[in-house]
Parts: structure tokens; sequence; C-alpha cells
């Protein structure tokens, strides 16, 4: 008879299946700071072992949100009562967070730990760099919150309990504990002790040293040292004399670790290396000194957010604020969540605007100002902080912009060269913007009138984001050139790079299409302009960041470099921003069809044509690339970019451009339309069956193959990687899947 040794209770099954020794459980407890390869370590761990391993992360415990240490000791006892070994994967990194962990330890489960203790540069480095982390730590604000934890470090003992404990300094290291685990067989020991220590007194690493020493000198005289070093975490209350530190700044007040500790610019830059994304930093707007309704205020901010993340490409937003208890960012913080508004794309900071850098770590091109009407210097707050850091030239380029700023307006003023704001923070350009006021001690005030100050706080955030993107749009390194501007996916559902266009906005005084009144004749003549160009192509719903396709449809000869196929009907082009290892789409060289929403039975003999297409594409790459691929050929039911295009597209979703859940959702839902369906479908009724709905965008993260739920994109690539689960039985019928020739018939409409 047939026995599963790791289903059994380990008393005695597992006694009895080692011909008399009992195997022991392991609690591996690790610790490290953010950055450290904690959860890398857990995975290479799981996947290589014969061992049954749990994996306790309080990120994901509940449910897949951050949850409670209570809730991990539950589970990590669950485990091993199953007879299974656990791995703890928190930080760790003080005695009394590991104590409750190393008390699961009994004569049946030995308790190690393993040190994953990394120079701290590295691991700042790289928590600031990486994108969809399940605790959301990432981005500018992880420097200090590494910074902080290093800070109060204990390196673990033997005498705290621990059978075992192994260190580890760098990767390779950190690759012999992977292997030590992941070979381990179910009745397998290791050896006791404390393995790789070099210090035994050690409390505090040489990378965080040397991170926060005091700077003998500014290692570049653009960059003066910074006295201290800020704390940016997520909002939670802290010490009131913390809290209530000293002024100088406008009345923003700065959180300290020491008043003695400086952090020259090398460290700086140091954990500001993802920093060349483009980032606007922005304050609420008429919050404070204009005492909007904040709640009012959230709901515009996180809606004017989330109709401006898909036009931004490569770039992002981040709502910035002074105190660790501001209500303004918790509000945000928590709408933005609930609306599965991608993290990567829009944060919010406790920070000081004029030192997001320096004391941060976070690099921010573009600035807003909570601006006043006259668009000068004082009131304190955002606004004289602004003025005074940006310096005597800033106030000067402001004036050559405008005189004044009627509220729901944005003014653009590039930032001189000569400004300490530039030189010091890397600020290109500050934004002035107007909010409505409902304060009765301000001029203008709109008492009570919600109605009105909605509309007018509405009108401020479009503006300033649209002015945001008018720098984006001037930017030689963000917006590529025409015969580039290929379709991706960073930002719309099919993957289209959203960039506005710059013969339309330009640096300088941008106000809201709204105001057109208060333009300049010179503004009036290219809307003008850029409507009589829409009415000509008879596509005034499309921006013009989505005319790339159409251009190369209508025009392949100019764009040679980029054309795999062209023919009287279609072209084949590669997307720019693929979603999986290979990904082409196939363009309708016919005018007028820019969706399938156009697509009428007229049109039939072009969809078979693109169908073919697309299907004689896929089968040469099997044949010339990987014959393990299998392909998939649809449309999205609305796409983000102008011109009929149908994807060819792997199924492996192996790329660092699917990012967010929109990219996978927009080709794992009913949103996406089979080929095979859509020919059928307007063959019998003459149209294809729109399945638009946003709803289909936002749901769940689901494996295209078994189905399973995960939280998020990180954890869904990793389980896609190794699931060999069939695809489901509506995929494989009617030949909507293309695999290698002859494994699964292939549709001729």
């Amino acid at each position: 008879m047939d026995m599963d040794v790791d289903n059994l209770p380990p008393t005695a099954a597992t006694t009895e299946a080692s011909g008399g020794k009992q195997r022991k459980r392991l609690v591996v407890i690790l610790v490290g700071a953010p950055g450290s390869g904690k959860s890398t370590f857990c995975e290479n761990v799981m996947r290589a072992s014969h061992r049954p391993w749990v994996r306790v992360c309080q990120d994901i415990i509940g449910n897949g949100k951050s949850g409670t240490k209570a809730q991990c000791l539950k589970s990590a006892t669950s485990a091993l009562d199953d007879g299974k070994s656990v791995i703890i994967d928190r930080c760790n990194l003080d005695r009394e967070q590991r104590a409750e962990f190393v008390k699961l330890g009994n004569p049946q489960v030995d308790v190690h730990a393993v040190v994953l203790d990394l120079p701290a540069q590295l691991c700042i480095s790289r928590s600031v760099k990486r994108t969809g982390h399940e605790g959301n730590l990432q981005g500018g604000k992880a420097a200090a919150v590494v910074n902080r934890m290093l800070q109060k470090k204990e390196l673990p003992k033997l005498s705290e309990g621990f059978s075992r404990i192994m260190f580890c300094h760098n990767d390779a290291e950190i690759q012999d504990a992977v292997k030590t685990y992941s070979s381990l067989e179910p009745f397998d020991d290791l050896p006791r002790g404390c393995f790789g220590q070099r210090s035994h007194e050690a409390k505090v690493q040489v990378g965080i040293m040397k991170f926060l020493k005091k700077a003998d000198a500014p290692s570049s005289g653009r960059t003066p040292k910074v006295d201290r070093v800020q704390r940016h975490l997520s909002p939670q209350s802290s010490d009131k004399k913390d809290q209530s530190s000293e002024r100088k700044d406008g009345g923003l007040g700065l959180i300290n670790f020491s008043e003695k500790e400086e952090m020259g610019s090398k460290e700086t830059a140091a954990c500001s290396s993802s920093n060349d994304i483009p980032t606007l930093a922005f304050p609420s707007i008429s919050t404070a000194d204009f005492q909007f309704n904040l709640d009012k205020a959230s709901d515009i901010i996180v809606e004017k957010v989330e109709e401006c993340l898909g036009k931004l490409g490569n770039a992002r937003l981040v709502l910035v604020d002074l105190s660790h208890g501001s209500k303004i960012l918790s509000l945000v913080k928590a709408k933005a969540e609930k609306k599965n508004i991608d993290s990567s794309k829009f944060f919010t900071f406790v920070g000081n605007i004029v030192h997001l850098f320096t004391k941060g770590g976070l690099r921010c091109s573009v600035i807003a100002n909570a601006a006043n009407w006259r668009l000068k210097p004082g009131g304190g707050g955002v606004n004289a902080a602004i003025f005074n850091a940006a310096g005597a030239d800033f106030e000067a380029a402001t004036k050559d912009r405008a005189k004044s700023l009627q509220p729901g307006h944005a003014v653009v003023v590039p930032l001189p060269s000569t400004s300490p704001l530039h030189i010091r923070e890397g600020v290109t350009h500050v934004i002035h913007v107007l909010g409505p006021n409902m304060n009765p001690q301000r001029p203008n005030c709109l008492g009570n009138d919600y109605n009105e100050g909605c509309k007018l706080l509405c009108k401020a955030y479009s503006s300033l984001f649209d002015g945001f993107m008018s720098i984006l749009n001037k930017q030689e390194n963000i917006i590529p050139e025409p015969s580039k501007m290929l379709p991706g996916s960073d930002c719309g559902p099919d993957g289209s790079n959203q960039n506005f266009d710059q013969k339309n906005k330009r640096d300088g005084e941008f106000l809201s299409e709204n105001s057109k009144k208060s333009r300049s004749s010179q503004n009036d003549a290219r809307v003008e302009e850029a409507n009589k160009d829409n009415e000509r192509t008879g596509a005034k719903g499309w921006g013009s960041w989505a005319h790339a396709l159409y251009q190369i449809a209508m025009h392949p000869e100019r764009h040679k470099d980029d054309t795999f196929e062209v023919s009287e009907d279609v072209v084949v082009i590669k997307d720019v921003y693929p979603k999986a290892q290979r990904h082409l789409l196939v363009l309708a060289r016919t005018e007028n069809l820019d969706r399938l929403s156009d697509v009428r039975q007229e049109h039939l003999d072009l969809l078979r044509r693109m169908h073919a297409v697309g299907l004689k594409w896929a089968e040469k790459l099997l044949q010339e690339d990987d014959a393990s691929l299998v392909f998939r050929l649809g449309y999205h039911s609305v796409p983000s970019m102008r011109q009929l295009h149908l994807h060819v597209i792997s199924q492996d979703f192996n790329s660092p451009h699917l990012k967010n859940k929109k990219h996978w959702n927009s080709f794992n839902t009913a949103f996406f339309r089979d080929s095979v369906d859509v020919i059928e479908e307007v063959s019998s009724k003459g149209k294809a069956t729109i399945k638009g709905d946003e709803g289909l965008l936002s749901m769940e993260l689901r494996c295209h193959r078994c189905r399973s739920a995960h939280p998020n994109i990180p954890r869904l690539k990793s389980h896609i990687t190794n699931c060999k689960a069939a695809f489901p039985a509506a995929l494989l019928q009617n030949g909507r899947l293309v695999h290698r020739p002859g494994e699964v018939g292939t549709v001729k409409p």
C-alpha cells in the first residue's frame, strides 16, 4: 500500500516511513531589511525543495492584503500541525519581533534563522527601484523606511532559542543558503550552531553607518549637505516633538532621526537610482488655507488621478503632505487602493516638497505649487516654501509667464538653471495651480457652494496634470520620435504609448481646456489647427498620441524599419511594449475603421485576411523560434489606439512590460475577443459583441490556465512560470489557441 508521507501526522506516519526516525519540522525565521531578498529566498527554496514548506508573509496574510503578527503566528502553527515546515517572511530585525516565532520551537520543531545582512545601500536601491511590491514599500518612500528599520537592527543570537543561525552578506552566500534548505529531504537535519557571522557584537552594519555618517564635505559642489534624514512612511501617529520641529521652510516642519545625522549627496544618490522616472509631486489643492472639505477633495484627487494615469506613459504622480498624521493622505491612499490604482504610478508621500530628493531620496522633475492668485511669494505654507527655495530668478520667470491666475487654472514655469531648487533637488519645472476658496478670510470665498467648488477643483487638477503632460511631451527622452511611436501597453489596456501632441501642448502658460477665452491668440490658432486635423481624419474622439497605428497603416513606407509585412490590406508590426515573449499586431489598412465597434459585414473579408496573416505569423514563430509557445489571436473590445488591429500574442506573458491589473485583464477576460469568435459573430449578426465594461479590467488577477487567484502581478507571474495546468476548455475549442502544427487544429474561417 502506497503511503503519502507529507500528508500524514508527523508523530506516526513520518516515524514509520523513516524506519523509526521521526521527521523534525523546521521554522526558518528570515531576518533582513526590505530589499534584502527574503521573498526571493522563499520562492527559490519552495520551488526546488522536496520538503513541504509554507511561506508565512505578513504583507499578504490577510487574504492577499497586509495582516497582523497574530495572523502570521496562527498560520505558522497550523502549518506545523499539518506536518509542514515554515518560512517566516518578515523583517524580524529586532529580538522582540522574533520572540513569538521562536516560541514555536519544541522537541519536534527546530527553529533556524537565516540573516540576509546585505549592505544598506543595496537594500535601499532595490527597494526604491521595485514595483508591484506586496507591501507597497517601493519608490522614494522606501529609502527612509529601510534606514529607520536598520537603525534598530539586532542580529539574532543562539541564546534567543535558535538551534541554527546562518548569516549571508552577499548574493552568493544567499544562494548557498537557498541550496542548503532546498536540498533538505523530509527527514534531513542540519548541524546546529552559528555560521557565517563576521562580528558577534555588530548591531549596525558598516553600510548603514556609512550612509548616515557625517560627511566631511559634499561630494558635489552643486549639492549642499543636509542635516536631517526625513522619515516618509504611510500616514500614522508620530512623536509630537518630531511633528512640531523647525519651521524654517515656510511652515513645513521636518521629522528627524537625529539633530546630528547628516547625509551627503553621494549617499543620497545611492538611494535614488530609480528616479529616472519623470515624476510630478503635488500637494493637495485648497485643503489648507482654502479649507476645502477633505472628503470631497480626496474623491476629486483620486478621480482626476485615475483619468490621468492612462495618459502618462512612463511617468508617475505623487501626492505629498508634511504630516505623518495627514488625513488627506490617509483618505486618498484608502480610496486609491479601493479603485486598484497602480501604486507604482501614483502613491502618497510624507515629506517636505522642496526637499524630496535630498531628505527623502525621491527625485521629482516637476513640483506643483498651491499658489495665490497674484502668483507672488508669501502667505506661508507650500507657496512660501517653493518661492524661498527656488530663488529670485524663479520669481522673475513666473512674472514672465503670467501676472495672475484664476481659480481652476494652472501655469507652467521652467525653473532657471541657477535656481537652488534645480541645482539641489533636480526640479526642472514648477506648475502654479489655484483652486477654489472656501475660507471666508480669503478673497473670492464660495461660502458653502460645493457644487461650484467641486467643479473648480476638478478643473484645477485637470489643468495641473495637463501642464505636467505638456512638459513630458516636450522632452525628447520621454516621447519618442514620430517614427518610433509604435504601440505599447504601459498605459492603456491595449498597450498604447499615451503621450500628448507636441504641437498643441507647450511649456509656458498652460490653462485648462475649458478656459479658451483666456488663452493667447497663438494657443487659439494651435487648437483650431488641431481640430481641423481631427476633422480631416474623422477621429475627433482620439488624442493625438493615439494616431500612431493609423499613421503606420496608412503610410508604411515611412516606417520600413518597423514593419514585418506590408500588403494592400494589412501591415504587420511588433508591439513596442510587448506583454509576452512574442507579441505582434496586424493593422487594417482601411480608412474609418478605428475599432471593433466600427466593423460590419462588409469588413468580413478583411477580418478573415487579418486572421490568416496573424495565423501565418504565429505558425512561423512556432517553426523558427520556440515550438513550445502557444498563441492567441484577438481584439480588445475598447482599444486605446486608433486603427483596427489584431493582437497575436504568446500565452507565456513573460514580459517586463506587463505591469498591472489592466494589462493582464485586457488579455485574460472577456475584454479580449478571440478573432475566430469575432469573425463568426460578424458573419451571422453583422457586427461583433463589444464587452468593454471597465469592471472587466479591474477584476481580480486569475491564472489564465488554472484560474487560481493571486494578490498582485509579481505573485501571478511567479505562479504562471510554473503552472502546468491545461488551458480552460473554452480556449481549446474552435482554434482559439495556436500550438505547434499538428497539436491543435487551426481555424480556416
